[in-house]
Protein backbone atom coordinates (compact mmCIF):
# COMPACT_ATOMS: atom_id res chain seq x y z
CA UNK A 1 0.00 0.00 0.00
CA UNK A 2 2.75 2.30 0.78
CA UNK A 3 3.88 2.52 -2.71
CA UNK A 4 0.61 3.10 -4.03
CA UNK A 5 0.70 6.18 -1.83
CA UNK A 6 4.44 6.79 -3.21
CA UNK A 7 3.22 6.53 -6.83
CA UNK A 8 0.68 9.40 -6.58
CA UNK A 9 3.51 12.22 -5.14
CA UNK A 10 3.15 14.92 -7.58
CA UNK A 11 7.02 15.46 -8.38
CA UNK A 12 9.59 14.18 -10.54
CA UNK A 13 13.19 12.32 -9.26
CA UNK A 14 14.87 15.66 -8.88
CA UNK A 15 12.49 17.34 -6.45
CA UNK A 16 11.27 13.89 -4.79
CA UNK A 17 12.29 14.07 -1.51
CA UNK A 18 11.13 10.40 -0.04
CA UNK A 19 12.81 6.84 -0.45
CA UNK A 20 10.65 5.00 1.44
CA UNK A 21 7.50 5.37 4.19
CA UNK A 22 7.65 2.72 7.14
CA UNK A 23 4.84 3.57 9.21
CA UNK A 24 1.41 4.72 7.58
CA UNK A 25 -1.97 5.42 9.45
CA UNK A 26 -4.72 8.07 9.97
CA UNK A 27 -2.97 9.51 12.40
CA UNK A 28 0.85 9.96 11.39
CA UNK A 29 3.45 8.53 8.86
CA UNK A 30 6.84 8.46 9.38
CA UNK A 31 9.49 7.89 5.99
CA UNK A 32 13.04 8.96 5.32
CA UNK A 33 14.97 10.45 2.48
CA UNK A 34 18.80 10.10 2.14
CA UNK A 35 20.22 13.70 0.69
CA UNK A 36 21.88 12.50 -2.74
CA UNK A 37 25.56 14.28 -2.79
CA UNK A 38 25.03 15.17 -6.21
CA UNK A 39 21.90 17.20 -5.43
CA UNK A 40 21.73 20.32 -8.02
CA UNK A 41 21.40 22.71 -4.24
CA UNK A 42 24.17 21.59 -3.02
CA UNK A 43 26.37 23.35 -5.76
CA UNK A 44 26.24 26.56 -5.09
CA UNK A 45 25.31 26.19 -1.33
CA UNK A 46 27.73 26.59 0.00
CA UNK A 47 31.00 26.86 -2.17
CA UNK A 48 33.75 24.08 -1.24
CA UNK A 49 31.30 23.42 2.36
CA UNK A 50 27.66 22.01 1.10
CA UNK A 51 25.28 22.39 3.56
CA UNK A 52 21.55 21.40 2.41
CA UNK A 53 19.04 24.78 2.88
CA UNK A 54 16.61 25.15 5.21
CA UNK A 55 13.36 25.15 2.07
CA UNK A 56 15.25 22.14 1.26
CA UNK A 57 14.68 20.23 4.90
CA UNK A 58 10.89 22.42 4.86
CA UNK A 59 10.20 20.61 1.32
CA UNK A 60 11.23 16.93 3.13
CA UNK A 61 9.34 17.35 6.08
CA UNK A 62 6.35 18.53 3.78
CA UNK A 63 6.28 15.81 1.77
CA UNK A 64 6.60 12.92 3.85
CA UNK A 65 4.67 14.82 6.74
CA UNK A 66 1.85 16.23 5.14
CA UNK A 67 1.47 15.39 1.59
CA UNK A 68 1.89 11.78 2.19
CA UNK A 69 -0.24 11.88 4.85
CA UNK A 70 -2.89 13.94 2.82
CA UNK A 71 -2.56 11.57 0.08
CA UNK A 72 -3.62 9.04 2.68
CA UNK A 73 -6.19 10.37 4.18
CA UNK A 74 -7.98 11.83 1.05
CA UNK A 75 -7.87 8.30 -0.48
CA UNK A 76 -9.52 6.45 3.14
CA UNK A 77 -12.15 9.32 3.09
CA UNK A 78 -13.28 9.52 -1.10
CA UNK A 79 -11.73 6.61 -2.76
CA UNK A 80 -9.59 8.30 -4.72
CA UNK A 81 -8.12 5.40 -7.22
CA UNK A 82 -5.80 7.81 -9.11
CA UNK A 83 -6.73 6.72 -12.31
CA UNK A 84 -5.36 8.23 -15.73
CA UNK A 85 -7.40 11.09 -15.84
CA UNK A 86 -6.88 12.26 -11.83
CA UNK A 87 -4.06 13.49 -9.52
CA UNK A 88 -3.18 14.79 -6.70
CA UNK A 89 -1.83 18.44 -5.57
CA UNK A 90 -0.90 19.87 -2.83
CA UNK A 91 -0.97 23.17 -1.74
CA UNK A 92 0.37 24.48 1.42
CA UNK A 93 -0.98 27.50 4.01
CA UNK A 94 1.12 27.52 6.06
CA UNK A 95 4.22 26.08 8.12
CA UNK A 96 6.28 27.31 11.35
CA UNK A 97 9.56 25.82 11.98
CA UNK A 98 12.19 25.58 14.19
CA UNK A 99 15.78 24.38 13.06
CA UNK A 100 17.99 22.74 15.40
CA UNK A 101 20.70 21.54 13.48
CA UNK A 102 22.30 21.20 9.78
CA UNK A 103 21.95 18.49 7.54
CA UNK A 104 24.93 17.49 5.16
CA UNK A 105 25.14 15.77 1.77
CA UNK A 106 25.09 11.77 1.97
CA UNK A 107 23.08 12.09 5.50
CA UNK A 108 19.98 9.71 5.64
CA UNK A 109 16.98 11.84 7.57
CA UNK A 110 13.77 10.26 9.55
CA UNK A 111 10.31 12.75 9.24
CA UNK A 112 7.55 11.99 11.71
CA UNK A 113 4.24 13.36 11.48
CA UNK A 114 1.62 13.55 13.65
CA UNK A 115 -1.82 14.78 12.22
CA UNK A 116 -3.73 16.90 14.54
CA UNK A 117 -6.74 17.35 12.50
CA UNK A 118 -7.90 16.79 9.20
CA UNK A 119 -11.47 18.68 8.24
CA UNK A 120 -13.08 20.39 5.20
CA UNK A 121 -10.18 19.00 3.00
CA UNK A 122 -7.27 20.77 5.62
CA UNK A 123 -4.77 18.87 6.92
CA UNK A 124 -2.47 20.27 10.29
CA UNK A 125 0.21 18.27 11.14
CA UNK A 126 3.39 18.41 14.02
CA UNK A 127 5.89 17.11 11.99
CA UNK A 128 9.99 16.51 13.29
CA UNK A 129 13.27 15.56 11.35
CA UNK A 130 16.21 13.33 12.88
CA UNK A 131 19.15 12.25 12.29
CA UNK A 132 20.95 9.26 11.90
CA UNK A 133 21.43 8.99 15.88
CA UNK A 134 18.30 9.86 16.55
CA UNK A 135 18.63 13.95 17.25
CA UNK A 136 16.63 16.32 16.15
CA UNK A 137 16.93 18.15 13.10
CA UNK A 138 13.78 20.66 12.70
CA UNK A 139 10.30 20.48 14.34
CA UNK A 140 7.66 22.55 13.33
CA UNK A 141 3.27 22.90 12.41
CA UNK A 142 2.53 22.32 8.81
CA UNK A 143 -1.15 23.26 7.33
CA UNK A 144 -2.21 22.58 4.12
CA UNK A 145 -4.47 21.12 1.54
CA UNK A 146 -4.48 18.58 -1.06
CA UNK A 147 -6.93 18.70 -3.47
CA UNK A 148 -7.70 16.05 -6.44
CA UNK A 149 -7.47 17.52 -10.02
CA UNK A 150 -8.31 16.52 -12.88
CA UNK A 151 -5.59 15.66 -15.76
CA UNK A 152 -6.33 17.64 -18.89
CA UNK A 153 -5.43 15.99 -22.05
Amino acid sequence: MYKEILNHLPYKSSFRFVDNITELNEDGVRGDYTLRADSFFYEDHFVGNPVTPGVIITEIMAQIGLVVLGIFLISKESGFSGGANEAMFPLFTSTEISFHKMVLPGQKVTVISKKQYFRFGKLKCYVEMFDSTNELIANGMFSGIVKRVGIKK
